[in-house]
């Protein structure tokens, strides 16, 4: 009973829960965006060796790969509060003999002394807290003296839409951003990370847009529809949509699909590299 009752509260902070769907959809993201956390990687120096931690980690896809990054020398710290994930890396990095150590843990009760790290990085992992200054300072505490932390938020999750527009499926998205607004945190907390390392004395190395434009035949195309798979029913059970609402959008983002000339421009994101 106590593990359904932490479920449901990881499902509660999760806005796309922890189920097996979203584990998939993660893989597939994380397809589409690995190679801007690579980059993201070099420009901050991240290299064999290093020990690094990965905020936010979820099931872990961009933690294995800093696993590998960090070698046998190194180490990578994810934490994360929700335990389907943590078990799922966990036997992960157990079954790739990799040298992650996982925390189950909020940002707030996470574990990291103080000049321990080499570098951290975050990826829409801010966006869901309400104390978002105050996680980076604790980041910042834990990073040795020129030590990086990279971070890629959203800065304009509003731009999300679609060439041809679609009435209902743009009614849909719109909802999504108004539910987004109205959780905990900010959705577009990426436009104010500059002004938070300034306040906290990091000094931003590196900063860059990352835009998506996308077309039916490409792999990022089928990154926003995944999500609305999932999303688009949980916020109508929330009263954003309605069921007949969820169904049409989800229709029309098929057709639009069939249209080898249709965009979708999807939320851009602020990326940004940090210096102790």
């Amino acid at each position: 009973m106590k593990n359904t009752e932490n479920q449901a509260i990881e499902e509660k902070q999760y806005v796309l829960g922890t189920e097996r769907a979203e584990l998939h959809r993660l893989g597939l993201q994380h397809q589409v965006w690995s190679a801007e956390a690579r980059r993201g990687w070099e420009l901050a120096g991240f290299r064999n060796g290093h020990t690094l931690l990965d905020l936010g980690c979820g099931p872990g896809f961009c933690t294995t790969e800093l696993a590998y990054l960090a070698g046998e020398n190194g180490k990578v710290i994810g934490v994360d509060f929700a335990a389907n994930y943590v078990a799922f890396l966990q036997q992960q990095s157990a079954l790739h003999g990799l040298g992650i150590e996982v925390q189950h843990a909020s940002f707030d009760t996470m574990e990291l002394p103080a000049n321990s790290l080499d570098g951290a990085f975050s990826r829409w992992a801010l966006a869901w807290v309400s104390n978002p200054e105050e996680v980076i300072a604790r980041v910042k505490d834990a990073l040795k003296p020129g030590g990086r932390f990279v971070i890629q938020e959203y800065f304009d999750w509003s731009v999300f839409q679609t060439e041809p527009a679609m009435p209902t499926l743009k009614k849909a998205i719109s909802a999504c951003y108004r539910s987004m607004k109205e959780q905990a945190g900010d959705i577009d907390v990426g436009r104010h990370i500059p002004a938070m390392a300034a306040r906290l004395g990091l000094k931003v190395v590196h900063s860059r847009i990352i835009a998506k434009l996308t077309g039916p035949a490409e792999l990022t195309w089928h990154w926003p529809y995944s999500f609305l798979q999932i999303y688009l029913p949980k916020i109508a059970e929330r009263g954003f949509l309605t069921s007949e609402e969820v169904t049409q959008a989800l229709h029309e983002f098929k057709q639009i699909s069939d249209i080898p000339t249709a965009r979708i421009l999807c939320p851009v994101v602020l990326e940004v590299v940090l210096e102790k």
